[in-house]
């Protein structure tokens, strides 16, 4: 635990959670839970300090902040992305000055441009330059230019990973010194369940015996029509017919093509679409899975990889950005752009059970090394760092 009583007692630290969202929908999804997360437990290791140091402003009218939270919510909706980005670049930096900020932590991206106090900002991954045609022209458009901005004028940018923070210096000409890898973690819930809890909650669900699982947000750059064609060679391989596709997540954006897919290719039977995923029932879907499978082509950190791991279920991901970073020797790593590979790794797995049992536990410790306590650790070191 980081003592910073000494450092930061009187001192106002604002953090800008816009993003977090309670809703069960895709933007209740990695950056609204890296906010809650850190929120939940930054005043935890701030306990010896006197008086409150954090304020978060959230628009999330639902959200119950934790004790040493003190929220400021906007004075106008900002559930829509050009609302939010207006109060941000304006009424943020009032506020800010009226209560004598001494620090803002953008957990997205996102800092004002014309801000007076130190800034640090969160880059979850740099996809909006890596892979420009997976988002609408206006989104990324916006990203690229408020991150450039915000990551020239940070005291300190804050990586979810290694590779991020090599994004971060190649592709936003940052200095390798400004720029700090802190992990994400995974919640201590993902953990194996007894084999009869998961078994009874499969039947509750009218779930088979076997399934492949992936949970993500249904959109361009999370690979998923490669996951479905080699699933479809699989199963002309093999001839099996009983072991299910299930696609979980909420629809994001430009995500026609991946249902026009599975309908060309004669697997509506076969693929499930249960939707977005809510929190509390993810452990249920990981530790029910047979293999989960993670295809992505790009990814800042890959939670909900880690999160299977976590739940003891064996994971084949793609060799692609920080996933091999984060999945290490726990998992199957696999070329992002090779069906075939992805074919013969899915009924590697399916077919042996031991496979499936060593990955099991060697993911399950893997993800022990990962947690969020240390996330929120490090997170005020760097607070100390530029503060002090």
């Amino acid at each position: 635990m980081v003592n910073i009583r000494k450092k930061m007692i009187g001192d106002r630290i604002f953090l800008n959670a816009l993003l977090l969202n309670t809703g069960n929908s895709y933007r209740n999804a990695g950056i609204s839970g890296y906010s809650r997360q850190l929120l939940e437990r930054l005043p935890f290791h701030c306990h010896e300090a006197k008086g409150a140091l954090f304020w978060a402003f959230i628009g999330d009218p639902e959200y119950v902040p934790p004790p040493g939270i003190i929220i400021h919510r906007p004075s106008w909706s900002t559930r829509q992305p050009l609302a939010r980005i207006l109060w941000e670049q304006t009424l943020q930096i009032k506020v800010i000055q009226q209560l004598a900020g001494e620090l803002l932590h953008g957990l997205a991206f996102a800092a004002p441009i014309a801000v007076t106090v130190p800034t640090i900002i969160t880059i979850h991954d740099l996809s909006f330059f890596r892979y420009p045609q997976a988002f609408p022209f206006w989104q990324r458009r916006y990203l690229r230019w408020v991150t450039r901005q915000s990551a020239r004028r940070a005291a300190a940018i804050i990586a979810v990973s290694e590779n991020t923070k090599q994004d971060v210096i190649r592709l936003l000409d940052v200095p390798e010194e400004r720029v700090q890898v802190v992990y994400n973690g995974v919640d201590r819930w993902f953990q194996p369940l007894p084999a009869e809890e998961v078994d009874s909650w499969r039947q509750q669900q009218g779930l088979p015996e076997q399934f492949i699982l992936y949970v993500g947000t249904l959109q361009p750059r999370k690979n998923i029509e490669l996951l479905i064609h080699a699933y479809a060679a699989w199963r002309e391989r093999s001839g099996n017919r009983d072991i299910p596709l299930i696609l979980a997540g909420a629809k994001g954006w430009y995500y026609q093509k991946i249902f026009s897919l599975v309908d060309a290719l004669g697997l509506s039977e076969a693929v499930r679409f249960p939707g977005f995923l809510p929190a509390d029932s993810l452990r249920q879907w990981y530790s029910a899975a047979t293999v989960f499978a993670y295809p992505s082509l790009y990814e800042g950190f890959g939670l909900p990889a880690l999160e299977a791991m976590g739940c003891g279920t064996p994971v084949v991901a793609a060799a692609a950005s920080s996933l091999p970073e984060v999945i290490g020797e726990a998992g199957l790593l696999v070329s992002p752009m090779d069906i075939d590979a992805w074919a013969d790794a899915l009924g590697r797995l399916l077919a042996d059970y031991e496979l499936r049992r060593q990955l099991g536990q060697q993911g399950a410790q893997r993800a022990r090394t990962f947690n969020w306590d240390k996330t929120a650790s490090e997170t005020i070191a760097v607070y100390r760092r530029i503060l002090g």
